[in-house]
């Protein structure tokens, strides 16, 4: 099934593939599995500046093959200044000349012409000087999200969107496709807890958006493949495998974004106030391996200064969800519950 996205231009399968965890493998693996996703039919590719050696694994990979291609990219920038270095950065990371969606990555506010940043004014003159195609913003938050819509000033949204999506959630959607937006959905198996890709695709392929999946492993990315040409229907079963997800997950959980991160106390906050799930929804041996225990240790640490509090974009009790996962850890751990 294909997707064009918004008024772009951009026409794509909707299997996209979401740059993040390629650093956490080497450049070689990094590389075979880029070259194997755009072999397989996936042309849209997602990074950012803010992903340490993404970019540069993506141009390893690409060079000579950018003409059978999309790559958006991210920016962090809040100065002008900061914004120009960012773009040349990734373009030479990227060994391109151009990037097709060059998206604000998760700003507080959405960066308009006049408000005194300077911001939207360089997205204007990078597309001008066709370093840029299209003007794209990310964000986590609905308020945000609907006034990014409503300003009229952009070409993509990305926001998370998946099976566990609220009608507000779905009701975005249609806001977009009515403003000729183009809609990229993070967070497509909810930072890994969706266990199911047949039913995350599924419910993902009823609506008008480009779902990004984050791979690492060959196994992943082949059966993402596999949907590229024979999209998985949404059969009983699958909806069945949804609506427990949902009654699962539904409500206050941690989505593991990380910008809660860093803690002053060092603990791993966006695996640690997540730990239950993991848990019951993931090979339960390596959370209580040494590894494990040692990062639930540093959860003890909680000083509940609340500094993970205000930047989560989700509005969780932080502190509350570490101490709820790191009990329930410890009865784990000691036999007391089976997992």
């Amino acid at each position: 099934m294909d997707y064009t996205l918004g008024n772009t231009g951009i026409t794509t399968n909707k299997v996209a593939f979401g740059a993040l965890p390629i650093q956490r493998v080497s450049a070689e693996e990094a590389v075979g599995l880029l070259r194997r996703a755009l072999d397989g039919g996936v042309t849209f590719f997602d990074t950012a500046r803010g992903y340490t050696d993404s970019e540069e694994k993506l141009g390893k990979a690409f060079s000579g093959l950018r003409d059978r291609l999309f790559i958006a990219t991210k920016t962090g920038a809040t100065t002008p200044e900061a914004f120009r270095a960012d773009l040349e950065k990734s373009l030479r990371n990227l060994r391109t000349d151009h990037i097709d969606v060059y998206q604000f990555h998760n700003p507080a506010f959405v960066p308009r012409p006049g408000d005194g940043s300077g911001l939207y004014e360089c997205m204007l003159e990078a597309k001008k000087e066709g370093k840029i195609l299209h003007i794209g913003i990310t964000n986590h938050r609905i308020g945000l999200a609907e006034e990014i819509v409503e300003s009229g000033l952009y070409e993509t949204l990305q926001y998370p969107f998946c099976l566990l999506a609220s009608e507000r959630d779905i009701a975005l959607v249609e806001r977009t496709r009515a403003a000729g937006m183009g809609f990229i959905a993070m967070k497509a198996l909810s930072g890994g807890l969706i266990t199911n890709a047949r039913a995350a695709c599924a419910f993902l392929d009823q609506y008008p958006v480009l779902p990004i999946y984050g791979v690492q492993r060959p196994e992943e990315l082949e059966e993402f493949l596999a949907f590229v040409h024979t999209p998985p229907e949404l059969t009983e079963e699958l909806q069945a495998v949804i609506a427990a997800d949902r009654a699962q997950l539904g409500g206050d959980f941690c989505r593991g974004c990380g910008y809660c991160m860093p803690c002053p106390q060092g603990i791993q906050i966006n695996t640690c106030a997540r730990m239950s799930l993991l848990l019951r929804r993931s090979p339960s041996a390596m959370w209580l391996s040494e590894m494990g225990q040692g990062m639930m240790k540093q959860a003890e640490k909680c000083v509940e200064c609340r500094k993970c509090v205000s930047k989560c974009p989700y509005g969780l009790d932080t502190p509350a969800l570490l101490k709820r996962n790191l009990e329930d850890y410890r009865r784990v751990l000691a036999g007391e519950v089976r997992v």
